[in-house]
This record gives C-alpha cells, sequence and structure tokens, in this order.
C-alpha cells in the first residue's frame, strides 16, 4: 500500500497540534498498523462492487480510514467515532484532504447510542475488547441485518481498558454473533489480534 504524500504530511499535522503527543503517536505503534493494514488487505478480498459508506466504531485518531482511503477500496464515506472528544480533532486533521471532499468526517459518540447505522453498508469495530459482554451484545442488536460487518479483538487482557477478551479466535468466533465469512488472526510482539468478517443475520 501506498500512502499519499499528503496525508502523512497531515498525519504529522496532527501529532504537531496534538495536546498529548505520545497517546497520539500510540496510533503509529507497529501492532497497531500491522492490524489495520490487515484489516485494509483482507476487506480488498470481501469487498462488495459498490462504493464502501463506512463507519469506524472507536475509531480513534483516524488512521484506519487514512489507510482504506489509500488502498485500492472504493470509499464513497468513511465516519469515525470515538467517545474522546479529543480524537474528533485529531482525526479530522489527519483525513483533512478527504474531510475537505466530504468524504470523511470524526464525530465525538459512544457506539452504543449511534442512531445511524443503517445508513453504512460496511460497519467496522477495531475495539471490541473495550466494550463488556453485555455491551458488545447490546451493540450487536443495534446492527442492521445483511451488512457487511468487521470485528477486531485481542488477548492482551492484561490491560485495564480491555475488558472482555477472548482466549482464543474460536472463543471470539463462538461469542460474535455473526455469520463468519472470513476468520484470522495476526501475530504482533505484545497480544495476538482476531478478525472475524460476516454479516448479521435474523434469527
Amino acid at each position: 500500500m501506498k500512502i499519499e504524500m499528503r496525508d502523512v504530511l497531515y498525519w504529522m499535522d496532527a501529532i504537531r497540534q496534538s495536546d498529548d503527543k505520545y497517546r497520539t503517536l500510540e496510533s503509529f505503534w507497529k501492532g497497531q498498523i500491522n492490524s489495520k493494514m490487515w484489516l485494509v488487505e483482507n476487506l480488498v478480498h470481501h469487498a462488495q462492487s459498490a462504493p464502501h459508506d463506512a463507519v469506524i466504531c472507536g475509531g480513534w485518531n483516524g488512521v484506519l480510514a487514512t489507510l482504506m482511503f489509500n488502498s485500492e477500496l472504493d470509499i464513497g464515506r468513511i465516519v469515525s467515532m470515538d467517545r474522546d472528544p479529543a480524537c474528533e480533532i485529531t482525526a479530522g486533521t489527519m483525513n483533512k484532504e478527504y474531510e475537505m471532499q466530504g468524504r470523511f468526517r470524526a464525530i465525538t459518540e459512544d457506539m452504543l447510542l449511534y442512531g445511524d447505522y443503517a445508513a453504512h453498508n460496511l460497519i467496522i469495530n477495531t475495539s471490541c475488547e473495550h466494550l463488556s459482554k453485555q455491551e458488545y451484545d447490546r451493540w450487536i442488536s443495534l446492527l442492521p441485518t445483511n451488512t457487511k460487518i468487521i470485528l477486531q479483538s485481542n488477548d492482551y487482557a492484561e490491560l485495564d481498558e480491555h475488558r472482555n477478551c477472548p482466549a482464543s479466535l474460536d472463543d471470539f468466533e463462538k461469542t460474535c454473533g455473526l455469520s463468519i465469512s472470513f476468520s484470522g488472526e495476526l501475530a504482533t510482539e505484545k497480544y495476538t489480534r482476531f478478525m472475524i468478517i460476516g454479516e448479521k443475520h435474523e434469527g
């Protein structure tokens, strides 16, 4: 994947302007970038022909959105959602080119309160481990059926903010609540990242 230089420069702007530069730089740790590149590469192979109108739950600082815009994917629009209001400013700066085109919007919102999932044909949640099992089940109940959904979680239970880490990919598959078209795992230096691509069906 080739990243446009203008996007790299916007990334640098976002880091310089951040009130917590170290926290922003965490978005570029090797495990974070590799996990997001892995997601994009697999989505390319499972993409539908229509342009993607995506919402990213737990979009953090917007790096995944930039990678998606720089990929082979046909991206119409991306909404990047995070509960942390600082992420809205940072993600907007990182994706300034696409924001100016009207193709990107960062919002401060709790994924459990978002009311517009039906407007998207692609729903991504890369932070399933941050939800309790009860919260995760509630979130899944909000999603439309027959819509492509991508989930990522990990087994890094040592981190306090990780509230619901599956012990294995098999465990994640059994509890995800989706009809699965792809599942896999990616080893990083500190943890194993799990990913599922699927849809929610009635019943």
